[in-house]
């Protein structure tokens, strides 16, 4: 049976100031029907580029110097636009990394599902009913109330599956997926991969994953590429890749990934200990509710009932758990920007539940956000030294001369050049965007950093560096984490203590030693065993 998929000396570059800059060079690649293959490597490796050049997807700037890329008989870097058309969706699906841009803010969900099911064919109330089969195959829960909803009104982990939705609603022949669960907690990572591995078993499908964890590729693969530098380095099965990885870069991506640095094992950062000082922060009783659409039982949604936790001065306190849990929610409960509905919240001791903007105004200094994906959270007209002093312009702390000293100090802090002041967004990567975002938070000198999913954007070697700089900069400055996370193997990795919440109820909390080592609920103990790497160190 002949590939499915024919990469041949594939090089790709980029315009830039009237030179091309390489990012594919000299590519060999075949996918057979029915194979899983797992592109894997750092951000700018390549991988991206390679995946949407199988779609014909590339953008304008891009340049395909040299090779030919086939798919289903068809030389996609000659095919006619037309061409390229009938492959996408029917012969080639894509789940896409981003949700927000992924999907059509101005559109119900229900009607970008539909939009693949109808170039099937389909028509009148089937179209419906496939909507339904297809969110349910992509692990969405209450697909009936989902399909009515707008992206906005979804989670990140439900944004995703709705973008996985979508590429099976086409059933293509090949899914090529661009980190399809890098936003997604590890239960429903591990639906969604087993989905789309009993396609690709039973059906003939072709996956081609793309992704910077290698604990995920040798999980799910039949073949793992590793790229560095727009090259393939190494090549093999996932047993082959993991027992006697031949190249340095290999190596540091297994030692990077946290469910295979410890041979598929937790081990704890911290041991249990007895927590010293008030608390910064507390949540008592916290409860909040958010209205339905008309038409769906008692119109409330709980999203969080009764939770309470404290945040001792220097520790890390952990909130786990799937999507849907009430993480979020309880974080923007403990950062004021939402009220709870029942219960308090207390900073330092005082109970701002009740308070107004202006009384809790000065308080706020004491607490400073993190956000998930530091490709938004900067503002793309500022530049480094414009977004770090922003909240000290916000907060009327000091003169300009002074903010710019301050900056610098703050770029020191996050191992960046004070060169950087000057460079906007697009100039840096997004590890060096997350360290801008934390430097920006740092700035006000707060008590307490709120982090929500603070790495989960970025690739395995830049998430290690921004883990260990988080613990560096809390031992030198006693800062308090509140972590929210999907990932135990990264919250391992910081958290002293941890709270497991499920459906906005608390299931089991206490130092993560303790919890991780020797869970009480059958619910943590299905976190854990979902942490990628666990299955590919078991078929070593």
């Amino acid at each position: 049976m002949s590939d499915l998929v024919t990469v041949e000396g594939l090089e790709i570059g980029y315009a830039r100031r009237r030179r091309i800059v390489p990012a594919v060079r000299g590519v060999d690649l075949t996918i057979a029907p029915g194979e899983t293959v797992a592109l894997v490597g750092e951000s700018g490796s390549g991988k991206t580029t390679i995946g949407t050049a199988l779609l014909g997807l590339l953008p304008a700037a891009a340049r395909i110097t040299a090779g030919t890329l086939t798919v289903d008989g068809v030389d996609v870097t000659r095919a006619s636009e037309r061409a390229l058309r009938a492959l996408r969706g029917a012969v080639v699906g894509l789940v896409p990394q981003d949700p927000m841009v992924g999907l059509n803010p101005t559109m119900r969900i229900g009607a970008q599902v539909a939009g693949p099911v109808r170039l099937r064919g389909v028509r009148g109330p089937q179209v419906d009913v496939e909507v339904v089969e297809f969110l349910e195959q992509a692990g969405v829960d209450d697909p009936v109330l989902r399909a009515r909803q707008y992206p906005h009104q979804l989670s990140g982990g439900l944004r995703q599956r709705v973008l996985i939705a979508i590429a099976l609603a086409g059933r293509p022949r090949l899914i090529v997926a661009d980190e399809p669960t890098s936003a997604l907690d590890v239960t429903v990572q591990r639906r969604i991969l087993d989905h789309l591995e009993g396609l690709v078993r039973g059906s003939g499908t072709s996956l081609l994953i793309i992704t910077h964890d290698l604990a995920v590729a040798a999980d799910r693969s039949d073949r793992v590429v590793v790229l560095a530098g727009g090259r393939v380095v190494e090549r093999g099965t996932p047993r082959d890749i993991l027992v006697s990885p031949a190249q340095d870069y290999t190596r540091r991506l297994i030692a990077a990934a946290p469910g295979l640095a410890h041979g598929g094992r937790i081990v704890p950062r911290h041991a249990a200990a007895p927590a010293s000082g008030e608390p910064v922060l507390q949540l008592v009783g916290a409860g909040r509710r958010y209205a339905l659409p008309r038409g769906h039982g008692s119109g409330t949604l709980t999203a969080l009932e009764d939770l309470s936790l404290e945040l001792r001065p220097g520790r890390t306190h952990a909130l786990v758990g799937e999507s849907g849990s009430g993480k979020t929610t309880a974080l923007r409960l403990a950062l004021g920007l939402e009220r709870p509905d029942t219960g308090r919240v207390l900073l330092d001791g005082t109970d701002v539940t009740g308070l107004g903007w202006r009384q809790t105004r000065p308080l706020r200094r004491q607490v400073q956000l993190v956000h998930q994906n530091p490709f938004a959270s900067l503002d793309p007209r500022f530049t480094v030294g414009q977004s770090v002093t922003e909240p000290l312009v916000s907060f009327g702390i000091g003169d300009r001369r002074s903010r710019t000293a301050r900056a610098r100090e703050l770029l020191e802090q996050v191992a960046l050049p004070a060169s950087y002041l000057d460079r906007l967004p697009a100039e840096l990567s997004g590890g060096q965007r997350q360290r801008v975002a934390i430097a920006r938070a740092l700035a006000p000198a707060p008590r307490t950093v709120l982090l929500d999913e603070p790495v989960s954007a970025l690739d395995v070697s830049v998430q290690k560096q921004i883990l260990a700089l988080l613990v560096q900069l809390q031992e030198q400055l006693g800062l308090s984490y509140l972590f929210v996370s999907h990932d135990l193997a990264v919250v391992a990795q910081i958290a002293h203590t941890v709270s497991v919440l499920r459906r906005g109820r608390l299931v089991e909390e206490g130092p993560v030693a303790t919890v991780f080592g020797a869970p009480r609920e059958d619910y943590t103990r299905e976190l854990i065993a979902a942490i990628p790497g666990r299955r590919a160190e078991s078929r070593v």
